[in-house]
């Protein structure tokens, strides 16, 4: 298992890439010892939002394989649109490792990012977990109108999605033995 840091169109951002590397390398220990399973490598890319965008985009190209122009904008634009909505998203790769995105901007303090952090990193865990990239991978070509899935394959991965998100926020306290106050501060926001 292999963690990188790194920052992309981020410049003059050397404090907060030392310290996200610092409690990433804490969090991965935390999370994999917290949640069932076995941690892929990870890379955590600090960004901004546009950058988030980009980046996005290409995983999820990358992720589906082989797409039209029609299905590379709509890729664009959901990519533009989820930048926009989130702090941070987790996607996994087609060689088994896991692309953790977050958006510096919307991280002021160590506290946020360490809840964030462990949140994602619960995705990336789920990510190895049987049959779930196979159903990312299946709705998100459905997205870009690739191909279609069912409404009842529909249901479940919504069904299945908010199952990952309620445990992702439920493992979110972990995020207090790295930053001590780190959930409080950050439902408080």
């Amino acid at each position: 298992m292999k963690t990188t840091v790194r920052t992309h169109k981020l410049p003059g951002y050397g404090s907060t890439l030392r310290t996200a590397r610092r409690l990433t390398e804490q969090a991965v220990r935390l999370v994999g010892r917290a949640v069932p399973g076995t941690i892929p490598d990870v890379e955590v890319v600090l960004t901004t939002e546009r950058g988030m965008a980009d980046l996005m985009a290409a995983a999820d190209i990358a992720l589906v394989g082989t797409v039209d122009r029609r299905a590379l904008t709509r890729a664009t634009r959901h990519a533009k649109q989820a930048a926009r909505d989130n702090q941070a998203c987790a996607i996994p790769r087609p060689d088994g490792s896991a692309l953790i995105l977050i958006d510096a901007d919307k991280h002021p303090a160590p506290g946020d990012f360490a809840v964030t952090v462990v949140h994602e990193l619960v995705h990336a865990m789920q990510f190895g977990r049987k049959n779930v990239t196979e159903r990312l991978i299946r709705d998100l070509r459905d997205v870009l109108g690739i191909e279609r899935q069912s409404r009842r394959q529909a249901r479940e991965h919504e069904r299945l999605l908010r199952q990952e998100e309620d445990e992702a926020y439920g493992r979110e306290y972990l995020a207090d033995q790295l930053v001590p106050g780190a959930t409080a501060a950050a439902r408080a926001a």
